[in-house]
């Protein structure tokens, strides 16, 4: 087979969002149709109306864009082995119901029910990562069309994989145990069956299988959430699959050219969130000034902030190193808002225990009042001398400045933090925090 015939499909059901099992199952697929050169797949298997929602497509179609995972051939872009949704493709599964009943290799129960005759034969399924499974088959026959004459996943998955060509499927190692049938569907058919690669489930971090209504289950949250799209698919493609080394920031070109099937592990693999976190901010970090601050800047504006443009463009490069995710950055700078900022209770018990927190705070306001000009330079000089006058080093004077002019133990660079607040919020804010020292 030259890899240009490559053909793999992701075929979602359109039963809410994009949950991140089937995300990073498309994501293999695709990652692997660009690495030989060949043809992504997008079918909807919409024949169960029951599980349907509204919108359920749209959100599966915007969860995959958001990832960069475009399709060649699908809905909204159409191809030649369509139509790309099941409900629409009964006359190609009643064609092939046809074919069978002319093999006599399918009966109809009084029920209307149609059943497949089993060959009852052990299948072997050579799998791209399972490695040579064996099952035998001593099951009953399949339905493969209900009463109602709708048919079942296996016959219709079977169905459009044969018509669409498809070479490889990759898919989740919980549908090994279904392959026999689609196999024996094949054969019956009078066709080869396609490359199989069944690869690890996702497991939460305590063991049990990943479902729906865990945490970090929607792709469609991380987008909301402001993580970057580049390390979302950077995370799960390491989600069972290895470079064989020890890299783990990898541009997508670099994992479309080393991804292949003999890095795909075995073991389940285990989401962790952390792990995810600690991606996307060395991405982050990693952003040009300009991509950095279009992303930052919208997750602030997002938030619906009240703080100027001109704060922004200062206090955000600020920030590039001291947040994981662009949705944490409105709580971080948060005390740019009004007159006020809330204090960090763990920061305020800090102050509380040192018994200089008072002077040091009445220093520095007698300190900023005197200052002529409210610049770096002068600021820093003022906490200098409110330093000396306490006989002090001026260190010791930083924790309880930012504490007061931010609410917080940490952040940015301080100075400019105080040049950003100007002076009568700086003071407004010292003195309310030595009044609340000394009730």
């Amino acid at each position: 087979m030259s890899s240009s015939t490559v053909r793999t499909r992701f075929a979602p059901s359109p039963t809410g969002y994009l949950h991140v099992g089937g995300a990073r199952t498309a994501l293999f697929n695709w990652l692997y149709a660009r690495h030989c050169g060949g043809s992504f797949v997008l079918r909807i298997e919409d024949t169960d109306k029951t599980r349907n929602i509204d919108d359920g497509i749209e959100a599966i179609l915007k969860g995959m864009r958001w990832l960069g995972m475009e399709w060649d051939e699908g809905p909204e872009i159409g191809g030649d082995r369509g139509p790309y949704f099941q409900s629409q493709r009964q006359d190609l599964y009643d064609k092939h119901l046809e074919t069978l009943q002319s093999k006599d290799l399918v009966y109809t129960e009084e029920n209307g029910a149609v059943r497949f005759k089993s060959p009852g034969k052990p299948v072997v399924v050579d799998d791209q990562v399972c490695g040579r499974v064996e099952f035998t088959r001593d099951e009953p026959d399949m339905t493969i069309r209900r009463p109602d004459g709708s048919y079942i996943f296996h016959f219709v998955n079977v169905t459009d994989d044969l018509e669409m060509g498809i070479t490889h499927v990759i898919r989740g190692e919980d549908h090994l145990s279904n392959t026999p049938k689609h196999i024996e569907l094949f054969e019956a058919l009078g066709e080869a069956p396609p490359t199989y690669a069944h690869i690890p489930l996702i497991l939460n971090p305590d063991g049990s299988k990943m479902s729906k209504r865990d945490l970090g289950a929607s792709v469609t949250d991380y987008a909301d959430k402001a993580y970057l799209p580049e390390a979302v698919v950077n995370y799960l493609a390491l989600l069972g699959w290895s470079p064989k080394d020890d890299t783990e920031l990898l541009p997508l070109t670099e994992i479309i050219e080393r991804f292949d099937f003999p890095g795909i592990n075995k073991s389940n693999a285990s989401f962790d969130l952390v792990k995810l976190n600690w991606v996307n901010g060395q991405r982050l970090m990693a952003l040009d000034e300009s991509t950095y601050w279009k992303h930052a800047s919208a997750a602030v504006k997002a938030a619906d902030m009240d703080i100027s443009e001109e704060s922004l463009r200062k206090i955000l490069p600020l920030m590039q190193t001291k947040v994981s995710i662009a949705s944490e950055l409105p709580e971080k700078i948060a005390f740019l808002q009004g007159n006020h900022c809330d204090l960090d209770s763990k920061a305020l018990e800090k102050l509380a225990k040192d018994a200089q927190s008072t002077d040091k705070l009445e220093a520095l306001i007698k300190a900023f009042e005197d200052t002529t000009s409210w610049e770096e330079v002068t600021i820093d000089a003022a906490i200098e001398a409110a330093a000396g006058s306490l006989e002090q080093k001026k260190g010791k004077l930083m924790f309880p400045t930012r504490v007061a002019a931010s609410g917080q133990a940490g952040g940015p660079d301080l100075l400019t933090v105080l040049v950003l607040l100007g002076k009568e919020r700086v003071l407004l804010r010292f003195r309310e925090l030595l009044a609340q020292l000394g009730s």
